[in-house]
């Protein structure tokens, strides 16, 4: 049995998990969040938790198990707290700034970088080099973070470019330390 999947979900107050088919459906305070889920397992909720259980011991179940509970986990925790990624950006002359539906970020080309936010996302600058993005789905919240900063990756010598908070970069010493 899956170790991930044996440990209930806790259901805090105000949501609500409907699981039809292959379509979960959590309903919390922050909103309402969608998940394909693979069939064949069962669910049980009572006392303000839900249990997953396979309904045999192989291999595809067992996977399977765990997914659905770290999955349904993720769920239930993105519509009562949300999720939460920042940015830093490094640079001189770099920054970002959100007017209206767009992400303005200026990184040293000869143009604006402009990306249009989703719906689903919410995305703050409280400084001019710090980029918060948060909503309620963990995987749309990391995959905007990982576009944004595909723009300027931070590069090796100075570190310069869009890195996400407390990422180490590791520095390489460049062409005068080798003489």
């Amino acid at each position: 049995m899956s170790r991930i999947g044996k440990s209930p979900i806790p259901i805090p107050a105000g949501v609500t998990v409907k699981i039809d088919g292959n379509v979960s459906v959590v309903k919390g305070p922050k909103g309402e969040h969608r998940q394909h889920v693979p069939a064949g397992l069962t669910y049980e909720e009572k006392d303000g938790f839900l249990t997953i259980a396979p309904p045999d011991e192989s291999k595809s179940m067992r996977a399977k198990h765990g997914l659905v509970r770290a999955l349904v986990a993720n769920q239930v925790k993105g519509v009562t707290e949300g999720f939460k990624k920042k940015l830093e950006i490094v640079g001189v002359g770099y920054r970002a700034e959100v007017k209206g539906k767009v992400l303005d970020l200026q990184l040293q080309f000869s143009h604006p970088v402009e990306y249009p936010i989703p719906e689903d996302i919410t995305i703050a600058c409280p400084e001019k080099t710090v980029i918060e993005v948060s909503g309620i789905d963990k995987q749309r919240v990391g995959q905007v973070a990982a576009e944004i900063r595909s723009y300027r990756k931070p590069e090796p010598y100075k570190g310069k470019g869009i890195r996400y908070e407390g990422e180490y970069i590791v520095r390489k010493a460049g062409k005068a330390a080798g003489k």
